[in-house]
């Protein structure tokens, strides 16, 4: 017996019996668990991939974010106007004033290293939510969906289990990229515990959504290549079609309705919100607004993928 077919049935049993007892076990929070576990074990077994799949947000941070320094463009020699002599505290204060105003209507009234990094927040979700669907892919290819399928775990559950173990991983990403935001010279001075809580909390169900999003898609297919084209088509217009790199009043008007019905918009928001106390101009809806178009995003795209499991997945 190969040593994949020895995993397999191994995963299998645990799927079925009771550890405390080896009995028969058919709650479905067992078989819901055991599933969330064995994802999660593909990844905290393995540090390299953690590493990797949180390089592409610290690059943004680091680099986008330091580099496009709205503030710095904006200094008093570029006031200086040739034949108008102006004392240098005035051109001080002419850059300051455009500095600050650019910062309240543009960058929710910081800099635009800390508005970055809010949306670096639901960037490292949507980037984990898109590759766990290709979980679905290998585990048709390798048979252990079939000997899941065979078991008395419901399929609905599969689903579940997969989603769960997608939202783990991403939350605990998000947490080391705003760690490391505030190390680099990220605005906290307005964090508060229930505004990180709360963060989290909208982070979670933009997690939820997309896990379910991207699993329902993957639900029928068997080449990981097509799930790869179908991510890669996703990300670009959901990152940029959402506020998380730039203000919605610097984009054209076609673009913004695409904006507000994006839920990385609303997750953005609503983190910016909590955590940096933007101003007025720059918020988009309420905070319990936000909350509740995020939940309503989770609870219709995972009832939508536990139907879908039932119809689709195949024994």
């Amino acid at each position: 017996m190969s040593d994949t077919q020895e995993t397999v049935n191994s995963e299998e049993k645990q799927l079925l019996l009771n550890p405390a007892n080896g009995e028969l076990n058919r709650s479905p929070f067992h078989g819901m668990w055991a599933l969330t576990n064995r994802e999660l074990k593909k990844w905290y077994k393995v540090p390299v991939l953690l590493l990797l799949s949180l390089i592409q947000p610290i690059v943004w941070l680091a680099l986008f974010g330091k580099a496009f320094n709205i503030a710095g463009l904006v200094t008093p020699t570029n006031f200086n106007i040739p034949g108008l002599n102006l004392p240098s505290s005035v051109l001080n204060q002419i850059a300051s004033a455009i500095s600050q105003g650019l910062s309240q209507s543009m960058f929710a009234g910081t800099d635009y290293f800390s508005f970055l990094a809010v949306g670096m927040l639901a960037f490292i979700i949507l980037s984990t939510a898109m590759f766990s669907g290709f979980s679905v892919v290998w585990d048709r290819r390798f048979g252990f969906l079939n000997k899941v399928l065979s078991t008395p775990v419901a399929r609905g559950t599969i689903i579940m289990g997969k989603i769960l173990s997608g939202v783990v991983r991403s939350l605990f990403q998000a947490a080391i990229v705003l760690i490391i935001a505030v190390l680099l010279g990220m605005n906290y001075s307005h964090f508060t515990p229930l505004g990180v809580l709360g963060t989290f909390i909208g982070l979670f169900l933009l997690s939820f959504g997309f896990s379910a999003l991207f699993l329902m898609l993957a639900l029928r297919s068997t080449d990981w290549q097509t799930q790869m084209a179908i991510a890669n088509l996703l990300l670009m217009p959901l990152l940029f079609g959402s506020n998380a790199l730039f203000p919605i009043s610097a984009m054209p008007s076609w673009l913004q309705t695409f904006v507000k019905v994006n839920p990385i918009s609303y997750a953005t928001d609503l983190g910016r919100q909590l955590l940096l106390n933007p101003s007025a101009s720059a918020v988009l809806n309420s905070v319990p607004f936000d909350l509740m178009y995020l939940a309503a995003f989770a609870v219709i795209f995972a009832a939508i993928g536990i139907v879908l499991s039932w119809r689709l997945l195949s024994k």
